[in-house]
């Protein structure tokens, strides 16, 4: 992936990881446009900055995507990268009946939004011949945690979905995963200033001298989140399992009490 003259759409562009992303790529000579739901926070990011687009958009709605697809090409017939990283993380109780709107909301969110833009964006995509998609996992989809099941879930579907993309696309379009540790942003609540976490200018720092690399990696993998990604591999899977559960329990029971 080139790291300058590029168009980029951002989706979740409005707080965290997509608004500190879209800062540091359009200081970097690029063109950016951000998006999500709340047109104020986007608004915000993109104020005093040429070149840089705020655009409304609902990932929850399949005909949403679409329409903002075609709103988008129509506006920006440059765009080339697109950043899928719109996402929500509810915590879910699993040992008792509940209602399924969290989870339910999560998974299109999470995973259906992204599929919904890609596959809208597809075929402006493969017709320019140089466009990049990044999707944003999570160390989550290596080792889950129980307080957010849904959430790891949809994450380690994003990772399969990203490899498979990655094949079916060779040649014709660049396909890079990003998978954050747990950085501090609004995520949750309290996540902003949650202890152990990796706050987010350090994390977003790491994460664009990776960009930077030639070739870009597959994987944008800071060191934080290598623990998770290769638990498994090195054998170490349970224990981190566990220490991920303990982590976050204690941080939860901190913020409440």
């Amino acid at each position: 992936m080139k790291t300058s003259g590029n168009t980029i759409l951002i989706t979740g562009g409005g707080s965290g990881i997509g608004a500190a992303l879209a800062e540091k790529f359009h200081a970097q000579g690029n063109r950016v446009i951000v998006a999500g739901r709340r047109r104020e926070a986007l608004d915000a990011v993109v104020a005093g900055r040429e070149g840089m687009f705020a655009m409304t958009l609902d990932v929850e709605s399949a005909e949403g995507v679409e329409d903002f697809a075609r709103r988008v090409i129509a506006e920006h017939a440059s765009l080339n990268v697109l950043i899928n990283n719109a996402g929500i993380m509810r915590y879910e109780a699993l040992d008792t009946r509940r209602d399924l709107g969290d989870a339910e909301a999560t998974i299109t969110t999470n995973l259906l939004g992204p599929i919904r833009l890609t596959n809208a964006l597809i075929d402006h995509f493969t017709a320019r011949g140089d466009a990049t998609i990044v999707n944003v996992s999570s160390g989550l989809a290596f080792v889950p945690i129980a307080l957010a099941p849904t959430y790891s879930a949809t994450k380690a579907a994003i990772h399969s979905y990203t490899v498979a993309l990655r094949d079916a696309l060779q040649g014709k379009i660049e396909v890079i995963e990003l998978a954050p540790p747990a950085v501090q942003t609004g995520l949750t609540p309290g996540q902003e200033t949650r202890p152990g976490y990796q706050p987010l200018d350090a994390f977003i720092d790491e994460v664009m001298a990776l960009f930077g690399e030639q070739p870009t990696p597959a994987e944008i993998l800071v060191e934080r989140v290598k623990g998770l990604r290769f638990a498994e591999r090195e054998g170490r899977f349970d224990a981190a399992l566990a220490q991920m559960g303990e982590m976050v329990r204690k941080a939860r029971a901190g913020e409440e009490s």
